[in-house]
């Protein structure tokens, strides 16, 4: 039995926020930078913030200081999760102004580059995501990479840094991905979707399930395709 921990991303709703709580979900992402097709509004943020005594996640791509610590004040979030062209200086700079864990996301178009920003940031942030790469997306698209290539990414972080996975999870791989790569943390959006920004419960449950239960033990249930 696993003890990584679940992040349920893109949660644009206080119900899916709710379902994803009662099923044992540790982290609830929503991306609080416009213009992403599960983007959602403050207002919306704070009805999510409202619903369930949780750890928000908030995704952002290259915003503004400011705004970043104005809205993450605003909803009490607990992790800001950085996917732009974001500098060292800026996350400095973003911790001085809150009490909040800090991930860094770092798209794998290949294992050298890869390990090389892993081996960059992780003396500077409190997580290292993995993410897939996709031309001219930052990320949170579905895609995903070769988990062989990047096993030992948990030897190149510090000691109390997390490893988040992300890219491509869905319940019928996700045990895999954990037998894989040990991260502390397994992130999914599309992979538990009926639909672009709803969450089905029985893709939630399965892949908490699986993602818990290990490879060796954890059926394959993953009926529906993944939603881009």
């Amino acid at each position: 039995m696993s003890d990584v921990r679940i992040k349920i991303c893109g949660l644009t709703t206080p119900e899916d926020a709710r379902i994803a709580a009662d099923l044992g979900a540790d982290y609830f992402g929503m991306i609080l930078s416009q213009g992403f097709k599960r983007s959602i509004l403050l207002s919306r943020a704070v009805d999510i913030e409202l619903a369930v005594d949780a750890r928000l996640v908030g995704v952002f791509v290259d915003e503004s200081v400011s705004e970043v610590e104005r809205i993450c004040g605003m909803i009490g979030t607990s992790v800001i999760q950085l996917h732009g062209e974001e500098e060292r200086d800026y996350v400095e700079e973003l911790r001085r102004r809150g009490d909040w864990a800090i991930w860094k996301a770092i798209r794998v178009r290949d294992r050298a580059t890869a390990i090389h920003a892993v081996r960059a940031w992780g003396p500077s942030v409190d997580g290292v995501l993995l993410d897939g790469w996709q031309e001219g997306n930052p990320g949170g698209q579905g895609a995903s990479f070769s988990w062989d290539e990047m096993r030992t990414t948990r030897e190149e972080i510090p000691e109390g840094v997390d490893l988040i996975a992300a890219g491509g999870l869905r319940p019928a791989n996700v045990a895999s991905a954990v037998d894989t790569l040990r991260p502390d943390v397994v992130d999914v959006s599309s992979g538990v979707e009926l639909q672009v920004g709803r969450k089905d419960p029985d893709l939630i449950r399965s892949f908490i399930r699986n993602a818990r239960a290990g490879e060796s033990s954890a059926p394959v249930e993953d009926s529906v395709e993944d939603v881009q």
